[in-house]
């Protein structure tokens, strides 16, 4: 699907951002997830690099975010209703009829809005996660436990976690729908225990375990110890 639709943004990595190590290798493009979801939805992000194209961007916000406020804090407009209506039958028509530049062409280049489906679709969060010997992921503070495949270990195989706004997760492992189930945080692992208490100033030391004169260990040192020192006494 070629992109008939384009956004011009800023250099903010929310929009945009470097490629890492892998796909500098492999050549892939980097993506957002803002960047992801225009992708899929046909739209062009353009990062603006000179002071006047991002001007344009910044002076339409500047104008909306400056007059908008003052108009409905004149017209003690403060929920959302009021404000959409106002918006619609008389912000909007204000400013376009003394804003509004005409076309260079009078052909319509707008599409149909996709459907719902592929809005929602569009519209979510996509994360890759490795699994666990035991089939489980992490994902946001969360354990979730993935139905096995089989009954080995999935050598550190990637699943996709798609999360959409409503925050319903969906995995999928190879492209297939995987059943999940959220299980408990595994116990944290025991703390170690503090140092013994001591004065301030006094260091602790470690005396080095030394063998006893009695121990095989030891003995067995003498020992090569003297046979070394016959065979020089017998090579002189």
């Amino acid at each position: 699907m070629g992109c008939r639709w384009r956004s011009i943004t800023d250099w903010k990595n929310v929009y945009v951002r470097e490629a890492n190590a892998e796909e500098q290798a492999t050549g892939a493009v980097p993506l957002t997830q803002f960047g992801r979801m225009c992708a899929a939805l046909g739209i062009q992000i353009i990062a603006a690099s000179s002071p006047q194209a991002k001007g344009r961007v910044e002076r339409n916000h500047g104008t909306h975010q400056d007059r908008l406020v003052k108009k409905l804090r004149r017209l003690g407009i403060a929920d959302d209703a009021a404000a959409n209506a106002f918006l619609e039958t008389t912000y909007l028509p204000e400013h376009n009829a003394r804003f509004a530049q005409a076309p260079a062409s009078a052909e319509d280049f707008h599409r149909r809005t996709p459907s719902r489906v592929a809005l929602d679709r569009a519209l979510q969060l996509e994360d890759t996660r490795v699994l666990s010997n035991d089939w489980v992921i992490r994902y946001a503070t969360r354990y979730l436990q993935v139905t096995r495949q089989s009954g080995h270990a999935p050598a550190r195989s990637t699943v996709l976690v798609r999360e959409n706004a409503a925050g319903a997760i969906e995995i999928r492992y190879r492209g297939r729908l995987m059943h999940w189930s959220e299980i408990p945080a595994p116990p944290a692992k025991a703390a170690s225990l503090p140092p013994a208490v001591r004065p301030p100033g006094v260091a602790t030391t470690r005396r080095a375990w030394r063998p006893s004169a009695e121990h095989p260990w030891r003995r067995d040192y003498l020992a090569i110890q003297q046979g070394v020192a016959a065979l020089a006494r017998g090579q002189r």
